[in-house]
């Protein structure tokens, strides 16, 4: 049977028809080109993915360009931290480039703007030029330095670049329409004055371009063949090309511009200022907080590339903006850790079981599968002795029909171990269980062919030797917020709706010996309780563990009762 052809998305659609009208196969060029002012995020993601699975489709380089042009928020931490990101995920680019490559390219260009009578220097401020742009029903008005000679403007413009002006003082505007229907066409700013140290070029620029002016130039310098940007980037597209016009020659090629939707999350923010807002108030630990949506925190979190990948493909191409549930996200990271990561035993909440009628000192090795989905994981042993850890959830003294775990007088299975029977308890002075007391059947071991060892009980619990246990931190994430959309309520700060639960720390929980040698970023998965990951702040002498997603979505549970 022949393979069903994927479905293009949009964009692939657009590259096709560009291909059947004569652009050279060859000719196709990438690019992703972020802000290293700050850590990318899972809506990042969507375009890196989309731009290098491009690259990918047909065999065409993708450069990563850092837009770097405004010194006052640019860092080379977050230049180090985005290539990071973007081989973790497992792509390669052609070149790595900044657009303050171009500084020079662009500040030459803009002299031949300024000569071709379609920029000129503003005297004016900031409020002053906002004021006299008018608005979407009133047209502008002209500058009143907007028709100054060339050689005027070519002397001043010279001196900004010199640092002979203050900031604020002036700025190069394109000479294009004040009256046009895109506010944007209306004398956009090209350079503003800055006198700050750029992480790259230090202090050898006074004056540093605008988005608007560099973006298109930068693509058309690196013959970028599809510039593929957001929504919120739509309405520049008339500026893109007419910025192109002025310096567009025919023999080479003319980048195109197309735009899709960014990616929204359930649950969380993705504006870098409002996730920086996070970092430095303290509400997280870092840019890679396992709570927040950054690659680096999902990565710490236990997320691995291919599920953000499969997220990413999933949730598609889109040409109108959405909200995408993050439940999505982490089904896709379920579905892969159930396949990989292995099964052990963890109690994060423990109570003492003491299999009385077990030989005291007795020790022996229980065999237990490694990973049940799949066959070639092998099998794993693990201690077992007369004194356990259970969790406490696991154990009443009384209780319905519906509860099938361990309660006095009747009988459970410890996993890949006996069948017990709860006979009594010992209690502390304020009545709290610190002890339980059971019985086992000798004959009831798991897999050994007995009758025993086929009967069936109801419940089963999972458990930890005592003897052989590790001891262990664990951290039980959740989501940040508790609003699907929290930064879309006009009248209150999405900072009023952070998880208040959003992080438990169990600082002595008990894991099975196995996991002596687990190294960090492992995968597991706590039978019974979730998928973990090793974190970063393990030590020699104590592991710890953060739960990247439950076994089931908790959250779908909660909405369902609402």
């Amino acid at each position: 049977m022949s393979e069903i052809k994927k479905s293009l998305n949009f964009l692939e659609q657009i590259i096709e028809e560009d291909l059947s009208k004569g652009l050279e196969k060859s000719a196709l060029k990438f690019r992703f080109p972020p802000e290293p002012n700050g850590y990318l995020h899972i809506g990042h993601a969507a375009s890196i993915c989309l731009n290098f699975g491009l690259g990918l489709k047909y065999d065409a380089p993708v450069n990563l360009r850092f837009d770097d042009t405004n010194p006052e928020k640019e860092e080379q931490e977050y230049v180090d931290a985005i290539k990071k990101d973007i081989e973790w995920l497992g792509f390669k680019w052609a070149d790595v480039l900044f657009s303050s490559d171009y500084f020079q390219q662009l500040y030459d260009w803009a002299v031949i703007l300024i000569k071709q009578g379609n920029a000129y220097v503003d005297d004016q401020t900031s409020e002053q030029i906002a004021q006299q742009k008018g608005t979407p029903t009133l047209d502008g008005t002209n500058s009143p330095f907007r028709e100054r000679s060339v050689e005027e403007n070519l002397e001043i413009f010279e001196k900004m670049k010199n640092g002979n002006f203050d900031e604020g003082t002036h700025v190069l505007r394109a000479k294009i329409d004040m009256s046009s229907s895109n506010m944007l066409m209306r004398d956009p700013v090209m350079y503003r004055i800055l006198k700050r140290a750029h992480h790259r070029t230090g202090e050898d620029w006074k004056i540093y371009p605008m988005y608007d002016w560099t973006h298109g130039e930068s693509d058309y310098i690196e013959q970028i063949s599809h510039s593929l940007c957001t929504l919120e980037f739509k309405h520049h597209r008339e500026l893109y090309d007419w910025f192109l016009d002025r310096v567009y020659d025919q023999n080479k090629l003319r980048p195109k511009q197309r735009e899709f939707a960014r990616r929204n999350l359930s649950y969380t923010v993705m504006s870098k200022r409002k996730l920086l807002e996070l970092v430095q108030d303290g509400y997280v630990k870092g840019w890679d907080d396992p709570r927040m949506p950054t690659i680096s925190g999902l990565r710490r979190r236990g997320y691995t590339p291919s599920s953000i990948r499969d997220f990413s493909e999933t949730a598609g191409i889109a040409k109108r903006d959405n909200v995408t549930d993050i439940a999505l996200l982490e089904f896709h990271i379920r579905t892969e850790l159930n396949k990989i990561a292995p099964r052990v035993m963890a109690v994060l909440n423990p109570v003492k079981l003491v299999i009385t009628n077990y030989p005291e000192g007795k020790e022996e090795l229980l065999a237990a599968e490694n990973n049940p989905e799949d066959e070639e994981a092998g099998f794993i042993t693990l201690p077992f002795s007369r004194e356990l850890f259970i969790e406490k959830e696991d154990f009443r003294e009384v209780a319905n029909k519906k509860f099938f775990r361990l309660k006095l007088g009747k009988e459970v299975r410890l996993k890949n171990a006996y069948i017990i029977q709860a006979n009594s308890v010992i209690k502390d002075d304020n009545g709290e269980v610190i002890e339980i007391h059971c019985t086992y059947d000798p004959d009831s071991k798991s897999g050994s062919g007995t009758e025993a060892s086929m009967r069936k009980v109801k419940g089963t619990i999972h458990w930890v030797s005592i003897q052989h246990a590790l001891e262990a931190e664990v951290r039980l994430y959740d989501r940040l917020f508790t609003d699907e959309a929290p930064d879309s309520h006009k009248d209150k700060n999405f900072k009023e709706f952070i998880n208040p639960d959003s992080l438990n720390v169990i600082e002595k929980a008990y894991v099975e010996p196995s996991l002596a040698t687990a190294a960090v970023a492992d995968n597991v998965q706590f039978q019974r309780l979730g998928y973990f990951n090793v974190d970063p702040d393990s030590t020699d002498d104590k592991l710890v563990f953060n739960r990247t997603v439950a076994l089931r979505d908790s959250w779908a549970k909660m909405e369902q009762k609402k």
